[in-house]
């Protein structure tokens, strides 16, 4: 497999702030807090696009890495499957815009779990070789299919949005990609589905079902001791956990019941919402401007997505 040369993260310059859910929603401000642990938090503004937070990540990081535009191989372009415009390739445009002009651009719809699910196929295919790049791209538009004045749609209050982009290749990664392990679980395929309300799509959540919250700790337990075992390490080995931020009492009973110390995590509950699919990139960026990991350190990034499909990803830091 190759791995990850460089990657970076974009947020919007708007804020939701749970003042204002409370007045559309009447839900209390306090029980807004519960889920989102924080004020406010990044959204899209009017007018901004998640595409254009993407492309603007790609800028930067393509810049700031000198990468010959050329190069670039694959263009993948990863979310929700609700772009910015309908019937259209945001992977073309950005890489239009990037003036990308050899490169099969596309786009793979797997919710929050899509840029890792893009970054697992694209490592271990063809589309790496020596000397060549793919370019995944992560943007989605999450607090805009929120419904604030639904209060039944309260645990969704925390979606908040960002770009992200990052650089893949067979050469000189500064994480190496080690494992993947994702699955899907069908039955909970329509627990959440959009609707549409108002000329904009919104997502409701179907009548309410337990074992949701076992599901997730039991689908990435399995899924971390796969890639564990994959990779002939143990536990005692995983020098960080990063997960999705989007439930802060399921990533301390994860924490738990897989024996990892919260240190051993990032938790950004406090200043973000759940910034979708760039979450753990957040959180590993996070570590890397604090000056944090060590050659060699074994990093897993667990994703999830509606559907829902769970994933780990196992990563080693070349320094």
């Amino acid at each position: 497999m190759g791995g990850i040369v460089d990657f970076d993260v974009c947020f919007p310059s708007a804020t939701a702030d749970i003042r204002d859910m409370h007045q559309v929603s009447g839900v209390p401000v306090g029980d807004i807090a519960a889920i989102t642990h924080t004020e406010s938090f990044p959204v899209l503004a009017d007018g901004e696009t998640a595409s254009g937070l993407a492309l603007k990540a790609a800028s930067l990081l393509l810049e700031r890495l000198g990468t010959d535009r050329s190069a670039i191989r694959e263009v993948i372009y990863t979310g929700s499957g609700q772009w910015d415009t309908p019937f259209w390739s945001p992977a073309a445009k950005v890489a239009d815009e990037l003036g990308i002009r050899n490169a099969h651009c596309y786009e793979i719809s797997n919710f929050c779990n899509a840029g890792l699910t893009a970054i697992r196929l694209a490592t271990g295919s063809t589309g790496t070789t020596p000397g060549g790049y793919t370019l995944v791209l992560l943007g989605d538009r999450l607090s805009r299919m929120v419904d604030y004045s639904d209060p039944d749609s309260k645990a969704l209050f925390n979606f908040g949005d960002a770009g992200a982009a990052v650089l893949l290749a067979d050469h000189d990664p500064a994480f190496r990609v080690l494992h993947s392990a994702m699955r899907t679980d069908p039955g909970w395929s329509d627990y959440y589905q959009g609707e549409w309300r108002d000329g904009r799509v919104v997502i409701r959540r179907g009548a309410h079902r337990r074992g949701l919250a076992r599901a997730y700790v039991e689908n990435f337990t399995r899924l971390v001791h796969e890639s564990l075992t994959a990779t002939g390490r143990d536990i005692d080995d995983i020098a960080w956990f990063l997960i999705n931020q989007g439930d802060k009492g399921m990533h301390e009973r994860l924490l738990k019941s897989l024996g990892i110390s919260a240190e051993r995590s990032v938790f950004n509950y406090g200043r973000l919402g759940h910034m979708g699919g760039a979450d753990t990139l957040i959180a590993l960026n996070d570590l890397m401007e604090e000056k944090k990991l060590r050659e060699g350190d074994l990093v897993l990034l667990a994703t999830s997505a509606m559907g829902f499909s769970w994933g780990i990803t196992a990563l080693e830091y070349s320094g």
